[in-house]
């Protein structure tokens, strides 16, 4: 089996260098470390992580808190997150806290932590009092995505100019009788961001002059199967909107499933719109606010790796350029009209707004 010193014997240098070379110690010139890295390469050698462990006093794994693993917003962060760690030498524990129940979690334990990571990033979940107390007493780092923390790095996106984002687009096509898809009840496990987007939804409209029905505000669990179903009991309504706004991508889908089961078409009886630019948006033609969700992950992951890695000899990575003082860094986002939005038949001031003709 293949050991540090046949290592250091093929590139040439003390075991020290190569211990050194492959931890990134920044003391070590760059030739010398690639010279390290081949023979390391050549001689199909892994540093073991309990004795890089040992020896440094660090697990070299970080946690990622979760509510959910397979949802589309959830599975790219952790992604982004995961491949960014791997570059730096560095390995995830993935901290799944999804319970049975849709507006449940699991609570975060001392078992889950201690000994375990060196620090953590929480992907959009709000974090209990006695959790923070917990990452506190063991004196661990954490950055958040999409839930501000007190005293905490905080990776986002500006949920209200997002949501007026998308509010403004269905307002200059026409649209005065807008509904909203995507409300939770306060027990919900993610209820922030559902939270500030209904809110923002709320306030774009009143800075119209516009005013939505309550009807018209749908709950679901987030999941484009249950905006279908609760969609199916809006459209059974006459006289409904002619416009929705759902707060993620998939309730959108969901949202058009029901409409076609409805017999309503899409743009020219409904004009729908989501949030996210999920990787079928494209395909179905979805208008949408796309987020960059991988480039959220990654900038997360980086804010740890610097917090970690300042003062050590190891290649600090360095904070996003524009990183607040605050430590607030906010993603920006982008609307991408498609083929699902469309000015409202017979409105005459939205055909003059676009430009088009009567």
């Amino acid at each position: 089996m293949t050991n540090i010193s046949d290592v250091a014997r093929v590139a040439g240098v003390s075991v020290a260098t190569v211990s050194r070379a492959l931890r990134g110690i920044s003391t070590v010139q760059e030739s010398t470390r690639q010279r390290v890295l081949e023979a390391a390469t050549q001689l199909d050698y892994v540093v073991s992580p309990t004795a890089a462990s040992l020896a440094s006093g660090r697990t070299r794994v970080v946690g990622i808190i979760t509510p959910f693993l397979s949802r589309w917003f959830f599975a790219n962060a952790i992604s982004a997150i995961e491949k960014t760690l791997r570059e730096h030498g560095f390995h995830a524990l993935l901290i799944d806290l999804e319970a049975t129940g849709t507006y449940d979690r699991r609570q975060l334990t001392t078992h889950m932590l201690s000994k375990r990571v060196d620090g953590l990033i929480a992907v959009n979940i709000p974090l209990r009092d006695e959790e923070l107390a917990l990452i506190t007493r063991l004196n661990l780092p954490l950055v958040s995505i999409g839930n501000p923390v007190p005293g905490c790095a905080l990776v986002q996106i500006d949920e209200a100019q997002t949501v007026t984002a998308a509010v403004d687009h269905i307002v200059a096509l026409g649209h005065e009788r807008i509904g909203y898809v995507g409300a939770v009840p306060a027990q919900a496990a993610h209820t922030l961001v559902p939270y500030r987007r209904l809110t923002a939804f709320r306030e774009a409209l009143s800075d119209h002059a516009l005013n939505v029905a309550d009807s018209w505000v749908v709950s679901c669990d987030w999941t484009a199967s249950d905006a279908a179903r609760q969609a199916r009991l809006l459209f059974a309504e006459t006289g409904g909107p002619t416009a929705i706004i759902a707060g993620s991508d998939e309730m959108a889908m969901g949202v058009m499933s029901a409409a076609a089961e409805a017999d309503l078409r899409i743009p020219e009886d409904l004009s729908v719109i989501g949030i996210d630019d999920h990787y079928l948006s494209e395909v179905l033609k979805l208008s949408t606010v796309r987020q960059d969700v991988l480039a959220q992950g990654s900038a997360a992951a980086m804010i740890l790796l610097h917090q970690l890695l300042e003062g050590s000899e190891e290649i600090t990575p360095s904070l996003p350029s524009n990183m607040s003082s605050d430590r607030v860094l906010t993603v920006p986002t982008d609307l991408v009209p498609r083929r699902t939005t469309a000015p409202h038949r017979g409105s005459v001031s939205s055909h003059s707004f676009l430009g088009l003709p009567h």
